[in-house]
């Protein structure tokens, strides 16, 4: 089985992807893999840099190029686990890559919603390198979510969880989710 995770910068993905981790099940980000292609091109790792190989990949291997880049190391994963997650899907074109080089897993989508303010305030306090720390920035990076077709593949979800509450809350629902699909598939 393949669990793919979704959802908008900052809306509590890496929460989902830790707990399938803490239960034993591998997880493939597909941040890291642009990540690793920008060092492969022997550039430095700056937000400026991984936006424009993640645009060079679309040019030269299609819309779905970090898919195709993830597939191989999903291979690897499925040989030694039954359940593999991915973070960081962003178009139904890289949902239909893992569909089509895994015809015989099932692949369930789930998605996570978080107020864009909550998002926002989360993004600044985490600090990462590429976090925006202006609305403005925030919008922006939005924008460029949506435009690679992240919404599509929200709205195609198996599952939707809403993280509007505290964090406890949050975890509760995580972990009454993954138990679920756990359960149930």
């Amino acid at each position: 089985m393949i669990i793919i995770v979704t959802g908008m910068p900052g809306s509590g993905k890496s929460r989902i992807v830790h707990e399938f981790e803490r239960r034993g099940f591998p997880s493939v980000s597909m941040g890291d893999v642009v990540r690793e292609e920008t060092a492969k091109r022997g550039l430095a790792l700056t937000k400026e840099n991984v936006a424009k190989v993640s645009i060079r990949l679309r040019q030269e291997l299609g819309q779905n190029a970090v898919a195709k880049l993830t597939v191989e190391k999903v291979r690897e994963l499925l040989r030694e686990s039954d359940v593999v997650v991915i973070d960081g899907v962003r178009s139904l074109d890289e949902v239909g890559t893992f569909r089509g080089a895994f015809p015989d897993e099932e692949i369930i989508i789930i998605a996570v919603h978080t107020p864009p303010h909550t998002r926002f305030e989360r993004l600044r306090a985490r600090g990462r390198h590429d976090d925006p720390q202006t609305w403005e920035d925030f919008e922006e990076r939005d924008w460029k979510e949506l435009k690679f077709g992240i919404g599509n593949v929200i709205a195609m979800a198996d599952y939707m969880l809403v993280n509007d509450g505290s964090k406890e809350e949050y975890e509760k629902r995580v972990n009454r989710l993954v138990d679920r699909i756990l359960t149930e598939h």
